[in-house]
């Protein structure tokens, strides 16, 4: 059964959910947690939501989150899968956040148990998969037509090239100034070894950079005239992507690997970047094998159903 195949109550109402979280604050933050974890259930008037939730960067400064979970059937199997807002009364978060990079996000857990949640105030991932979601008859903005899985898998890359950047432009200002004491001696920057490898990390970084920005621009302008996305961008977005992160975290292992023993030393930039690109790129949405897969498929002329495209 295809995810999301069988519509569950009746249809939201989005400006209702809209004026529940922004009514009174257009300035609202709300953190995420879109894996479907939790568990749905049909009540009169909507359902009851309970689970856990894991990496919801940014909890402790929003006041409503997006949480995922399956509505479970009468024979307790899933028979769609909903994203819902809730807001910080009706859910606790448990702070486990000690990892080794992007520490700074704080990504907690949130806990929820029985929570009420209104039927109009649901999202279908499938709907949304296919930019049919409810709240694009009273959203006539561009942002609002664009597909929400080229979106989140980009926004979840660029941290990672970000953080790669800056580690290859602090490798640069520091290596400049670096004398070897082993190896023959002399300065860093005269070793044709560490002028190939700034070149290789360099390109690496400027080609995921020009495919990410010409697929978003595309995008972009297809959804400001009005026009339909095709899947073959869609698909080439997120080959791009995900081969973006892939690349950021090559330019940034071959930087480490000819810093020295002083990138070892915590608090040094080119650690850090290090450490942040690694964490980043084990986010779901830089599965490399199963991103390219897909667009595989797509060149093959095969149907792909998948909601992070």
């Amino acid at each position: 059964m295809r995810a999301g195949s069988i519509p569950i109550g009746p249809r939201p109402v989005p400006r209702r959910a809209q004026d529940d979280v922004w009514g009174d604050d257009r300035d609202i933050r709300i953190s995420s947690s879109y894996a479907p974890v939790g568990r749905l259930t049909p009540v009169d008037g909507g359902y009851r939501l309970t689970g856990r939730w894991s990496f919801s960067s940014g909890c402790e400064h929003a006041t409503w989150a997006l949480l995922g979970a399956p509505v479970v059937g009468a024979k307790g199997r899933p028979v769609d899968f909903l994203t819902v807002p809730v807001p910080r009364s009706d859910y606790t978060i448990e702070n486990v956040w000690d990892v080794v990079g992007l520490r700074g996000t704080a990504s907690n857990d949130i806990l929820g148990e029985s929570v009420f949640v209104p039927a109009h105030r649901v999202l279908r991932n499938y709907e949304q998969a296919q930019l049919k979601g409810p709240g694009q008859q009273v959203d006539q903005g561009p942002l609002y037509r664009l597909p929400f899985g080229a979106i989140f898998t980009s926004a979840v890359t660029a941290p990672v090239i970000g953080a790669v950047s800056g580690g290859y432009e602090s490798y640069v200002s520091l290596m400049k100034e670096r004398v070897r004491l082993s190896l023959g001696g002399g300065r860093f920057t005269e070793d044709p070894f560490a002028q190939v490898a700034i070149a290789r990390a360099a390109s690496d970084i400027d080609a995921t950079v020009l495919q990410m920005d010409r697929n978003l621009r595309e995008l972009s302008e297809l959804a400001a005239a009005g026009r339909e996305i095709p899947m073959e961008l869609r698909l080439r977005t997120r080959r791009d992507q995900v081969r973006g992160t892939e690349r950021a975290v090559a330019a940034i292992d071959l930087l480490f690997k000819t810093a020295g023993g002083n990138a070892l030393r915590r608090g040094n930039p080119i650690e850090r970047a290090w450490r942040d690109a690694h964490a980043g790129s084990v986010h779901i949405a830089n599965d490399v094998e199963r991103a390219l897969a897909m667009y595989g498929r797509g060149a093959f002329g095969l149907t792909v159903e998948d909601n992070l495209v």
